[in-house]
């Protein structure tokens, strides 16, 4: 699998497995945990969750999952805006680090910003890599003037990702935030990018992918791996979504189905408000 660099120099796969919405109901529990130890078996070994998903429910589930294999995954939390403070971004940390079951997360991301100064959450993260309870840090959600705000604190540039929505059907980054982070050399982790499914009955993404042989699904994820300095993290909670999420890797996307892709669904010509989800 293709890897990308982060500014530290250690390179990560670039497709992994989300898990939001997943912990949330016990008997999907046993299918999500497939799906996770899948994801590990054909090497998507970014495993990205938050404390937010299901209060924690989430983080709990695949603490479980990567119980026997935490040395085979690069692992992924995040921080809720509120609790972002000094103080707060380290008990937070203690939270996640004991439902995940491990002495250290790989990154360690603000989830959206809040109110709290990002020099203060800066501090925090610094702090806990001293610590050792976190490898690296980054962003969700950050915009160009908040990316431009972090990049001029002190230790600002080493922010390992932004992570937001990025998919054929949401393209806005597209104009500044992403050719910007790669000026930088900061990866963006493309979240959402089949756009929780709702993309997939789209005719032009059909037609392309009936013409590969493949699923729309496989071609939505490969327009956005195409990009050099991106990596998905689709939620797949089936060992048989893993298992399409990974045949994507070998969709070779010709110049004319980009441009067909185009012209369906635009570049943007100016300056859009980040979305979320």
């Amino acid at each position: 699998m293709r890897e990308i660099s982060l500014p530290s120099g250690e390179t990560v796969r670039v497709l992994g497995i989300g898990t939001w919405g997943m912990g949330e109901n016990p008997d999907n529990a046993r299918q999500e945990t497939a799906a996770i130890h899948m994801a590990l078996d054909v090497g998507m070994s970014v495993v990205d969750t938050a404390e937010m998903y299901g209060n924690g429910a989430a983080e709990e589930l695949v603490g479980r999952a990567l119980a026997a294999r935490r040395n085979e995954t690069f692992l992924i939390t995040k921080v809720l805006p509120h609790h972002a403070t000094l103080r707060g971004t380290i008990d937070a940390c203690e939270g996640s680090l004991r439902r995940l079951g491990t002495d250290s997360i790989d990154l360690y991301l603000l989830h959206w910003r809040g109110v709290v100064p990002l020099a203060e959450t800066l501090e925090a993260f610094e702090h806990l890599q001293r610590a050792g309870k976190i490898r690296y840090w980054g962003v969700s959600n950050l915009d160009v003037a908040d990316m431009e705000e972090l990049l001029r604190l002190p230790g600002g540039r080493n922010v390992a990702t932004d992570q937001v929505l990025y998919n054929l059907t949401r393209r806005g980054i597209e104009f500044d935030l992403l050719p910007r982070c790669v000026e930088r050399g900061i990866p963006v982790t493309a979240y959402s990018p089949l756009e929780q499914g709702r993309m997939l009955n789209d005719p032009v993404l059909v037609r392309i992918a009936t013409e590969h042989g493949v699923s729309p699904a496989q071609i939505a994820l490969a327009w956005v791996l195409r990009q050099p300095l991106v990596l998905a993290i689709p939620k797949a909670s089936s060992p048989q979504h893993v298992q399409e999420c990974h045949r994507a890797l070998d969709v070779r996307l010709a110049p004319q189905d980009l441009a067909d892709l185009d012209r369906a669904h635009p570049s943007p010509t100016h300056k859009r408000v980040l979305e979320m989800l």
